[in-house]
């Protein structure tokens, strides 16, 4: 932890002697440029009509946008309501309620969406405060409200904007600067992310109003932003996995066009070779059964990422947008989820697909980012694996992008210590057939969990935050020892890998992680002949007989079949499970019905497994091969070290 606070340190030392060096007057640039200034300037309104046009995708998006946005005009205006700490639901409303009326006034010109806008940003600009204890919300609703002031500036009165402007310094960028918040911008998580771009839309709004305090925030956030961005480091792969990857990068990317907009090009995505490796990092993070890889804290749920078409752009490389034009297609696999993310019924899911896209509240950023896209020229990615290292190693591989049956395998290292993190090391999950056979609970509500009093935020050994169901090993598709946890301390890498077509694997040590526990434990994972997965341990005990727990949870039916075998059956489709080992094992299957009242439900979910005694001083072998029916044959028998 010691030498991640240095080493950002000096990440923010070096560049804030580069940034000073570089430009030291930022708000000249852009109080020249009338309003609209932010994101879509003046007449690039025309270039999206013309996409539009042109592009029936687009076409189809742009309608969805403007109809949620007719929707809009006959909701009452949203109250300052907090849920526990959290404003953040009501904050995340009025982003969508206002970027969504804002974009359909400037592309259609019709005044009732910019009116209706209006009613929203006097409403929120009237709040007591915008809940400044939990910024995530402030910044949220700075940057709706921003950019409704700046879109729609021409239309609102005097006292309008007054009111607006008022809210934006007094509500947002003042309280930004509270001391309370400076761990905020020093930070590499995504925190730092959506609270710069936030406060920096209100500089960018308020900048002819208030130069010196907009000179201020841009100065800060120029250099605070490049700390996050350099955490991308080496290989694109992002410490909090996928789902805030999604909400930290978007922001990100939000905060960086709005700046290169008005002329601040000091942060050039070449120079943080992460940052500009992180979309291929994304892509790889969506399995074959549409499914994300949903380590730590993150729902199963794949969506569309706006940020892709920006990354798109600006790496000139359509291929980034497979996946989502998948998504986009009418026969893609896109698990339609309802606003709070959970998946929909059948029936609710019979609704025209393009409506269910609109739940996210940066989706009109889609329509700039995508409007100069050829949908034509979206191929298939040439890589069919990815291995990342930085703070959260991950290693992702699959046997095709174009046959949505193929196998995929996703394996976690890291550290359970790290932001957002589970005691996951090790884990895996495993689609084939076009389903998920091999799963992870991901997260729960954290109001569910703080409301109870558990200690959601503390990564400590002792911390309450372990004794959540979803959130220890005992219920991750990996090992635990005489029913103890893993190391929170302990971090494990991706040691070896090697991604030949007919032998996909990576390999990592996972002692630190059970440290104190056994001597030596390594996890291997492959791809075999693009036909089946292999999960092979070798553990070594210490001078102690232990109990070693094998686990993995899974939505299929499970059945133990005898001779070392689960079968597995889902949506009709078979999977068998074999285990190999010299030591006798004891197959289980777990309930994930927890007797905790602060656990969530977890409903049509099952773990199951083995339970092996080693004895001290022992070394033990253990080969698991997830077999899809169609499969005869699946012989394979080769020590890690001789993996190659």
């Amino acid at each position: 932890m010691k030498s991640n606070k240095t080493f950002f340190k000096i990440v923010f030392l070096t560049l804030f002697f580069s940034v000073l060096k570089a430009e030291n007057n930022y708000v000249s640039k852009l109080t020249n440029i009338k309003h609209p200034r932010i994101l879509l300037l003046k007449g690039e309104e025309k270039s999206i009509q013309q996409s539009i046009a042109l592009n029936p995708t687009l076409a189809k998006m742009h309608q969805t946008i403007v109809k949620a946005s007719e929707a809009m005009l006959y909701k009452s205006v949203l109250e300052r309501k907090l849920e526990g700490v959290r404003l953040l639901d009501v904050s995340r409303e009025a982003l969508r309620r206002i970027f969504y009326l804002s974009y359909s006034y400037r592309i259609t010109g019709d005044l009732k969406y910019a009116q209706r806008a209006e009613k929203e940003l006097l409403a929120v600009s009237a709040f007591s405060d915008w809940q400044p204890p939990h910024f995530l919300g402030v910044a949220e609703l700075a940057l709706g409200v921003s950019i409704g002031y700046d879109w729609l500036y021409d239309e609102l009165s005097p006292e309008s904007r007054n009111s607006i402007e008022q809210a934006l310094i007094t509500k947002a960028i003042e309280p930004s600067f509270d001391p309370k918040h400076a761990d905020i911008f020093k930070g590499p998580s995504n925190w730092n992310q959506v609270c710069n771009a936030g406060i920096v839309y209100g500089a960018l709004a308020i900048a002819d109003k208030k130069p010196e305090l907009a000179q201020k925030v841009i100065f800060r956030s120029l250099l605070s932003i490049s700390i996050p961005m350099k955490s991308y480091d080496p290989d694109g792969a992002f410490a909090e996995g996928y789902m805030y990857w999604q909400y930290g990068t978007v922001f990100n990317i939000f905060m960086l066009d709005a700046l290169q907009k008005v002329g601040i090009n000091s942060l050039n995505i070449k120079n943080f070779i992460g940052f500009s490796k992180t979309p291929y990092y994304l892509q790889h993070m969506v399995g074959t059964s549409g499914q994300s890889f949903n380590y730590m804290d993150c729902i199963p749920n794949s969506i569309l990422n706006a940020s892709q078409f920006w990354f798109a752009s600006q790496l000139n490389d359509p291929s980034l947008l497979w996946v989502e034009k998948s998504y986009l297609e009418k026969d893609g696999f896109l698990m339609l989820t309802d606003g709070n993310g959970l998946p929909l019924t059948d029936t609710q899911a019979k609704v025209d697909k393009f409506t269910q896209f609109t739940t996210d509240r940066t989706l009109p950023a889609l329509m700039i980012w995508g409007k100069d896209i050829d949908f034509a020229k979206i191929t298939a990615p040439k890589n069919n694996c990815f291995s990342g290292k930085g703070e959260t190693p991950v290693c992702m591989m699959r046997t095709s992008w174009t046959n949505k049956k193929a196998i995929y395998l996703g394996f976690k290292t890291g550290s359970a210590g790290s932001s957002h993190g589970h005691m996951d090391i090790g884990s895996f999950v495993l689609d084939a057939e076009g389903e998920r056979w091999a799963s992870d609970f991901g997260m729960q509500n954290y109001n569910s969990l703080e409301s109870k009093g558990i200690n959601l935020w503390s990564l400590t050994q002792e911390s309450t935050r372990w004794n959540v169901f979803r959130y220890n090993n005992l219920a991750h598709n990996t090992l635990a020892v005489n029913g103890k946890y893993q190391n929170v301390k302990g971090k494990a890498g991706i040691d070896k890998y090697n991604f030949n077509a007919n032998f996909m694997f990576a390999i990592s040590d996972l002692s630190k992680v059970y440290e104190n526990q056994l001597k030596n434990v390594k996890r291997g994972v492959a791809i075999v002949k693009k036909q089946y997965v292999v999960i092979q341990d070798e553990i070594e005990s210490l001078a102690k007989t232990d109990t070693i727990r094998w686990t993995t949870m899974t939505e299929a039916h499970v059945k133990i079949a005898g001779n070392n075998t689960v079968e597995l059956t889902l949506n009709g489709k078979k999977m068998l499970v074999k285990f190999e080992t010299s030591t006798p094992i004891q197959l289980k299957i777990w309930s994930t019905i927890s007797t905790n009242l602060y656990d969530a439900p977890n409903e049509g979910k099952t773990l199951f497994g083995f339970e092996m005694v080693l004895k001290p001083n022992n070394k033990q072998t253990v080969c698991t091969k997830f077999i899809p029916s169609k499969i005869n044959s699946a012989k394979f028998s080769r020590a890690l070290s001789e993996w190659k």
